[in-house]
């Protein structure tokens, strides 16, 4: 199993993590915390890691409706919460990948049927996003 579901668009890094939001948020997903990598390598690294590294930003996205339903079937599953998506383009791509956790991998941690219920609507619900996020171009390898 793959724990992420990903493709890659012809955007700018700037149009990527903007639609990336929009999609998220056209299915019930707001973004909770974001994790410029970028940043945070030069600042702990040096500018050569977060060159290496590209741009490349982390975004904790939690539709509120789901993650109750899956603390209340599981309290410990807030481990594995928000749902992260990230955007990332190295300096010499053509394209912009974008991949989201598989909330199915929640299923490998429990066998709750409460649990598989809400981790398969947050998968379909991530896959639409990608999807949505396909039609602003070509997607070039879409996956899962």
């Amino acid at each position: 199993m793959t724990y992420t579901h990903s493709i890659a668009v012809p955007l700018s890094w700037e149009d990527a993590v903007q639609g990336t939001r929009e999609a998220l948020a056209a299915q019930g997903f707001g973004i909770l915390t974001e994790i410029d990598v970028r940043s945070t390598f030069t600042t702990k690294l040096g500018a050569e890691a977060g060159d290496a590294v590209g741009d490349y930003v982390i975004l904790g996205a939690c539709n509120p409706t789901l993650a109750s339903k899956a603390l209340a079937a599981e309290p410990s599953l807030g481990a594995l919460l928000p749902c992260n998506v990230i955007v990332r383009r190295s300096v010499d791509a053509q394209v912009t990948t974008i991949e989201a956790i598989d909330p199915l991998t929640m299923l490998e941690l429990s066998d709750s049927s409460a649990v598989r219920e809400v981790a398969q609507d947050a998968a379909a619900r991530l896959r639409y996003a990608l999807t949505n996020l396909s039609e602003l171009g070509t997607a070039t390898r879409p996956s899962s």
